[in-house]
């Protein structure tokens, strides 16, 4: 991902904070929490360390907002999945597999983000999996699949063995599903 400049000058403050956030998700996925500075965030977008900090206190509160970006993009995935009942927990895997071919860094954020011990970025965690569970398990009740409670308890598990397996890039980890 190189430096992200717009052809007509500045864009608009939305626009610029989404940059931040998109350069941020790649440059923590690729140096860590730890070792991951915001200037090699300003310098990807291509822009200097203190505009960063206009729209992001700290990195900390960088961290947090790109994990809370990757969480909201598993959500919408899901809610966009059409499928019948039967189908409807195969075409999910489907969509969550399609989220981790594209959005890679995101998934490697949030591994991370479970070893991290700043508050923020826990909390940011534990409502990020709230909200993926409750939606899953929304999708699960209103679809008619028995024990929903059970069925999202087995693909929530699933999911995270998919993401171990896409950080440690050993698809053989990679949970097997009847359907395939």
């Amino acid at each position: 991902m190189g430096k992200m400049k717009s052809k007509t000058g500045e864009p608009a403050a939305a626009n610029r904070r989404e940059e931040i956030l998109e350069a941020a998700v790649a440059v923590f996925a690729e140096h860590g929490y730890y070792s991951a500075t915001t200037a090699q965030v300003a310098e990807r977008v291509g822009i200097s360390q203190p505009y960063v900090f206009k729209f992001f206190k700290s990195k900390a509160e960088l961290f947090a907002a790109a994990l809370k970006l990757a969480f909201e993009r598993i959500v919408r995935a899901f809610s966009g999945v059409d499928a019948s009942s039967d189908r409807l927990e195969q075409a999910m895997i489907q969509a969550y597999e399609e989220l981790m071919r594209t959005h890679h860094h995101e998934i490697v954020l949030q591994m991370q983000a479970m070893v991290i011990k700043e508050e923020p970025i826990r909390q940011v965690m534990r409502e990020g999996m709230h909200q993926v569970t409750a939606s899953v398990e929304a999708r699960f009740r209103e679809a008619g699949i028995a024990q929903p409670e059970v069925a999202v308890s087995i693909f929530m598990a699933n999911g995270m063995l998919c993401n171990i397996s896409a950080v440690l890039e050993m698809p053989e980890l990679k949970p097997k599903h009847p359907d395939r």
